[in-house]
């Protein structure tokens, strides 16, 4: 389409739902529900004030995700891009804001979503001036490429849906830093290989450091065997999604063994954390656990983090843990919740703390 007011995205298969939620909002708009077969998009033509029209949506149809008021339409080629933004950002982008540039082509075209951004970025900050942020923008500068048109939108940065906001800690840098000291989980076969896989899901999921299955004593070979190889495909599943959709290098956890004895006579004075139901709870600590952990990733140490399975962490152990602490006092959390759970504790405890000292933080993380 050579006109188009609103742009609306929503979930696939829900494009038709949304297009007569929207004639109803104001009848006589001409609407093409998944154009060109192009799933969870809307385009909206004809409308009599198109802002008018965007907030109502916004207000009354909670299937609808995105809004965009296009503000301008060329050929979908770089140069006709080029020119209509150098037409449309004057006066809409200040010198004094930031900017970023967003592309996304649907259909085939000879040129990348990324030689569009570098076109149009160089052309934004020529005419206006105003610095480039990728990670934070005042402005965002929308484009999207469908079939022969492309659909240009300036957007408050405020608008973008973000999961990583500016004031957020990135929080696998942190458990990188964190060593799990796991107790098998060791039983029936069936059983056994369920819980390694699990358990590696979840380790790989936070990325830690290292894992350290900790028997304690002898156990059965066998049990072992199968808990080991649960363990391993987990980890590898996880890791193979997080590889593929994950824009950021990814690590892949590291797995030792170590009897639990021999693991707490190796690491003594070392920053060890217990969680057991037999602790204090996270949350009266909260402030004291904080200050310990962020003070130990300063002085470039490691983290230890004990988590129990059938029978949990010997009481024995206890003497030695810098804290023993329970993260749902009343509630037996089971197996395969448990690191997860405690992990989710710790990150809620901290997080605030990270967060007011991100920069220090990270620069001892990053070097070390």
């Amino acid at each position: 389409m050579d006109r188009v007011d609103i742009i609306v995205t929503c979930r696939l298969g829900m494009e038709k739902i949304v297009a007569s939620y929207i004639k109803d909002i104001e009848t006589g708009v001409e609407i093409l529900p998944a154009p060109f077969n192009f799933m969870g998009l809307i385009l909206v033509a004809g409308s009599r004030d198109r802002y008018r029209l965007a907030d109502e949506i916004k207000r009354s149809v909670p299937e609808v995700e995105k809004i965009y008021i296009v503000d301008a339409i060329a050929k979908s080629d770089i140069q006709s891009i080029v020119d209509a933004v150098k037409r449309v950002v004057q006066g809409a982008i200040n010198p004094n804001e930031s900017f970023a540039v967003r592309t996304v082509r649907r259909g085939r075209h000879s040129f990348t979503s990324i030689d569009v951004n570098i076109a149009v970025g160089s052309i934004v900050k020529d005419v206006t001036g105003a610095r480039v942020d990728l990670d934070n923008p005042d402005k965002v500068v929308f484009i999207q490429i469908i079939q022969d048109y492309a659909y240009i939108s300036i957007v408050p940065g405020k608008e973008i849906i973000r999961k990583m906001k500016p004031y957020k800690f990135p929080m696998y840098k942190l458990f990188r830093r964190f060593v799990v000291v796991h107790e098998p989980y060791l039983g029936p076969e069936d059983a056994s290989y369920t819980m390694g896989v699990r358990i590696g899901r979840e380790v790989q999921t936070y990325e830690v450091g290292e894992l350290v299955v900790a028997p304690i004593g002898s156990v059965d070979a066998y049990s072992m065997y199968h808990f080991l190889r649960g363990l391993f495909e987990g980890i590898e599943s996880r890791y193979d999604i997080q590889r593929k959709s994950y824009g950021r290098e990814v690590h892949r956890v590291r797995v030792s063994i170590q009897d639990m004895y021999q693991f707490i006579r190796s690491h003594m004075g070392e920053p060890i954390i217990v969680f057991e139901p037999e602790g204090e709870p996270i949350s009266k600590l909260a402030n004291e656990v904080s200050e310990f952990i962020v003070k130990s990733v300063k002085a470039g140490k490691k983290i230890y983090m004990m988590i129990g399975a059938r029978e949990g962490i010997p009481t024995g152990l206890f003497r030695y843990a810098s804290y023993v602490l329970d993260i749902a006092p009343g509630i037996v959390i089971s197996t395969d919740y448990a690191l997860a759970s405690a992990l989710i504790a710790i990150t809620t405890v901290l997080h605030e703390k990270l967060s007011l000292e991100r920069e220090e933080i990270e620069k001892t993380l990053d070097t070390s």
